[in-house]
């Protein structure tokens, strides 16, 4: 018979607990699919636009990658499909801090610190416990400075890691790939005509 929760063991609960926050979190981290329809269209857009020789300049560093508008709509599509976009959008919304206005610069730092920095937040990122506090205070005399430090753990944690796996992705290899012209030489569409018609599906041999 059930005897409540007051009969179970507390590590019991506890351990109920835990996985209780850890799906709740899973849960947030989960993105709703209008959310991702737009980062879909910058990749769609990306692909259109950027030749393989352009691509191939991603290998050059990741500094290279995330400085460049495609670039880093490809690694932004390529993080989503990991489950750690949070990354990427955290140094992005750093980068846009920096240009906000005096009089609406605390209320962002404020945003950005809840949603990413704090413990438990929704889009959490990686940060050890020091950098986090250190960040807090910084809130406290707030500066473009004040994220410095995280968004710097953060870009080296992405190039570290998920740039490598990058270079290694279907993506990201199939945007190096030229693109493929297998149409049939015009002479086979539409038969026997003169030559000099179709001078340009003859090979030259000088």
């Amino acid at each position: 018979m059930c005897k409540g929760l007051a009969a179970l063991p507390a590590t019991c609960l506890k351990s109920a607990k835990d996985i209780k926050h850890k799906i709740g979190f899973l849960l947030q981290k989960t993105e709703p699919q209008q959310e991702q329809k737009p980062l879909k269209e910058k990749l769609k857009a990306t692909e259109n636009r950027v030749s393989p020789v352009e691509a191939q300049k991603w290998k050059t560093s990741f500094n290279y990658l995330i400085q460049n508008e495609h670039g880093r709509n490809a690694f932004s599509a390529f993080l989503q499909s990991e489950y750690s976009q949070e990354n990427i959008e955290f140094w992005e919304a750093c980068e846009e801090l920096k240009q906000t206005s005096v009089d609406k610069f605390n209320l962002k730092a404020g945003k950005i610190f809840e949603l990413y920095v704090e413990a438990d937040s929704p889009n959490e990122v990686n940060l050890d416990s020091a950098t986090r506090e250190s960040t807090r205070k910084n809130l406290e005399n707030c500066d473009a400075s004040c994220f410095d430090e995280a968004q710097s753990k953060i870009f080296t944690l992405m190039e570290k890691d998920s740039y490598i796996r990058f270079l290694k992705s279907k993506l990201f290899l199939e945007m190096c790939q030229p693109p493929s012209n297998n149409k049939p030489c015009s002479l086979e569409k539409r038969g026997k005509h003169h030559i000099s018609e179709h001078s340009q599906c003859v090979p030259s041999y000088a």
